[in-house]
């Protein structure tokens, strides 16, 4: 059934791992891993979302469960259009206005990439797309006053970037966005324990282990987690106890490279704005920066103290949703000013 008026306004965080939608007047609708699972012979899309991280690791040949964003950007162009119509739907129905939508990109991506996000959500059933940095809807969400004349950093860790900006007076004065976030923790946790234990594991397992036991600090207890993998010598099913000292082993490395980013982003930073810095702390976001000590690993490398958002995995989401408010100002412009 159609539902007349003029379209809705739609905010999209369209992240590597998971996407969150936020509508006009109503909130955050919808939150769903970003995995389309398609049928090679047809090109016809079997399921999306929850449904397809299922069948992640787990369909026959002429089935692929695939992740159409890596690394923040685009890497399969069809399917992501065809997950975005699938959201799109899903949340607006059938408007005999197409919404316009806004929707949160890296900080340092390139115009080819940004082209392709607009192309996507475009051909998807947008109206009018607008193109919003991801640490600066992260800052808005997190709720701090990005309008002031003073700094704030804000380190916001998703699934396949992590974005680190200074932002003063509505805009980044210095950024920096490195490919080192919740995906690559998860690699390194598969190459550590297929190095250490001989056994093949997953990439839900590793997320499971890096959720329940990961840490990139001491700490004060060490916990265990059974999984269940393939023995890379006999071949077949072996559980084994991991702890999470072996955590800690696999995932600082990640978690320093974080860390020099944030340390290269400081040293850029002019003198001033380091000062409000140093006064007010750094606003971690997204969901990459829930792992076990990584505010207290990055307090103690630079000196400043490190906050938690509130809400940290819908900062960027909430964040689109306010800057949803702004549309009729930016009207006319393909990106945020």
């Amino acid at each position: 059934m159609f539902k007349f008026g003029f379209g809705q306004d739609v905010g999209i965080d369209l992240g590597t791992a998971t996407v969150i939608v936020y509508v006009k007047g109503k909130g955050i609708v919808l939150r769903e891993p970003s995995v389309v699972a398609v049928d090679n012979n047809s090109g016809e899309v079997l399921a999306v979302g929850g449904e397809a991280r299922r069948m992640l690791g787990r369909t026959p040949g002429n089935i692929v469960a695939t992740r159409p964003l890596r690394d923040g950007v685009i890497s399969d162009y069809t399917v992501t259009e065809k997950m975005l119509k699938y959201f799109i739907n899903k949340v607006c129905g059938k408007f005999i206005f197409a919404p316009r939508i806004m929707i949160c990109i890296p900080s340092q991506v390139t115009e080819v990439e940004k082209k392709a996000v607009i192309d996507a959500a475009t051909q998807a059933g947008a109206r009018k797309v607008y193109l919003i940095e991801e640490p600066i809807a992260a800052a808005i969400g997190a709720g701090i006053d990005i309008a002031k004349p003073c700094g704030n950093m804000v380190v916001d860790i998703g699934g396949g970037t992590t974005d680190i900006a200074v932002i003063s007076l509505g805009g980044s004065v210095v950024n920096s966005s490195i490919k080192v976030a919740g995906d690559k923790f998860d690699e390194a946790i598969v190459k550590y324990i297929k190095k250490k234990h001989n056994i093949a594991i997953g990439e839900r397992t590793a997320e499971d282990l890096k959720v329940n036991i990961g840490c990139v600090y001491p700490k004060i207890q060490d916990v265990e987690m059974d999984i269940r993998g393939r023995d890379l010598i006999t071949g077949l099913p072996k559980t084994v106890t991991i702890h999470s000292t072996e955590m800690l082993e696999a995932l600082i490395e990640p978690a320093t490279m974080i860390v020099d980013a944030v340390h290269g982003v400081l040293e850029r930073t002019q003198p001033e704005l380091a000062a409000d810095i140093s006064d007010k702390g750094i606003y971690m976001t997204g969901g990459g920066c829930l792992i076990d000590g990584l505010d207290r690993l990055l307090q103690e490398k630079t000196g400043i103290n490190v906050m938690i958002a509130q809400d940290t995995v819908s900062c960027v989401a909430l964040g689109t949703g306010k800057a949803l408010e702004n549309l009729d100002v930016l009207d006319g412009k393909t990106n945020r000013k």
